[in-house]
């Protein structure tokens, strides 16, 4: 067996499951979960009728590559959303099955772990498969935390050169899971001045960028930003997307990565040999999601009517607030993390997960330590239910 499998942490799913053996909940009240943040909108329709209408596609292998009208109809989204004014479907853009999949190999892609100081940088708190890949690249983990002063910020022109020279890959979430912080031009200008220096990969996981609360202030993304600051080709630089959150379509393992076509070309040689193309009915249905913003606008309509029903339940009894972008709340807690969520199960049927489990230790501290993560993702109903549930508890408890 790959003797770095053993390096792994347990899953923070698995780690709950862990934290509740054994406790039952209130037999009075049914189980609500704000810990997945797997969506529950309805899949837009349409996009289900093409499967059906494409389903003999099951006849044909797909191309890793992806067809010519997948790969145009992401690249014109791309270039409406974020303002491009280039992004070749040929030799600049690759559908994905899903960003998780993609984001644990482009890692494998990347990294030359014959260099004994290869080092992958996260943000902390951060998506567990941005480690587990590094793990299973054979590189080192270079945490940066966020802020607790309310505004999650990384800080990045805090970080040594010595780091930025050993780094390969520099993992930016924006918007971040669990936090909801955007990464700022002024953000992107240190990393790209880094990246150029050094000659490291910035990855942008952007799976959450479509889930806003303003028309008019959408979230900025990493190739708007070379573009913005020169780096028209996008040197170093991929992003990552998913039609799982922005259309309500996590079954359908539907994502692209889009950037530097160097880097393209060797991660689609990769992808050859992985074996991990698109099912070409899956891909039809794609296009069809691609092309159309309405039911991705009603999506964020959903979304912040929860919002705005949950903060008003909960703003009163502690220090929460709307994050920029996603769909979590990242409250910070006057209790143990792990306990709020035992005492919660038991008393008031709700789950949420602890922010601990999302982050590792620096320097003998926890940035996430003291939080929970709620995914408003179930109805506005539910949402709004647990929201009183979870008063009543600190009004009680705390």
């Amino acid at each position: 067996m790959n003797p770095l499998v053993n390096k792994l942490h347990p899953y923070p799913f698995e780690k709950l499951a862990q934290l509740l053996a054994g406790l039952t909940t209130n037999p009075e009240k049914e189980l609500i979960k704000l810990t997945v943040g797997e969506p529950q909108h309805p899949a837009p329709q349409f996009v289900v009728d093409t499967l059906v209408e494409q389903i003999k596609g099951v006849e044909k292998y797909p191309a890793t590559k992806g067809t010519e009208a997948l790969r145009k109809a992401i690249s014109n989204w791309a270039k409406q959303r974020f303002n491009l004014e280039n992004l070749d479907s040929e030799t600049q853009v690759l559908p994905v099955t899903g960003t998780r999949e993609a984001l644990f190999a482009i890692t494998q892609a990347l990294v030359d772990s014959s260099q004994p100081d290869a080092l992958v940088v996260s943000p902390n708190p951060f998506y567990q498969i941005y480690e587990g890949a590094a793990l299973l690249a054979g590189a080192k983990l270079h945490f940066l935390a966020s802020s607790d002063d309310g505004d999650n910020k990384i800080d990045y022109r805090q970080v040594s050169d010595s780091i930025w020279q050993k780094a390969q890959i520099v993992f930016i979430c924006s918007p971040n899971n669990p936090n909801g912080y955007v990464t700022t031009l002024a953000d992107y200008r240190v990393l790209l001045e880094k990246s150029r220096q050094f000659d490291f990969v910035l990855v942008a996981d952007e799976c959450y960028s479509e889930i806003y609360f303003d028309e008019s202030q959408k979230p900025l993304g990493l190739l708007e930003a070379c573009q913005q600051l020169g780096n028209t080709d996008y040197k170093n630089c991929l992003v990552f997307h998913s039609l799982s959150k922005r259309s309500n379509l996590p079954g359908l393992r539907s994502g692209f990565t889009a950037g530097d076509a160097n880097l393209i070309r060797a991660f689609l040689l990769y992808r050859t040999y992985h074996g991990c193309a698109m099912s070409l009915q899956n891909q039809a249905a794609s296009v069809q999601a691609w092309q159309d913003e309405e039911h991705v606008i009603e999506n964020r309509r959903l979304y912040k009517e929860k919002f705005d029903a949950v903060l008003a339940i909960l703003s009163p009894v502690m220090p929460i607030h709307q994050p920029q972008a996603g769909f979590y709340l990242w409250p910070k807690l006057a209790m143990d993390d792990e306990l709020f969520c035992q005492q919660l199960y038991q008393q008031q049927s709700v789950l949420v997960l602890p922010g601990s489990y999302l982050a590792r230790d620096i320097n003998g501290s926890n940035p996430a330590k003291n939080h929970v993560r709620m995914a408003l993702v179930a109805t506005t109903d539910n949402c709004v239910e647990a929201a009183k549930r979870i008063r009543q508890f600190i009004e009680e408890n705390l």
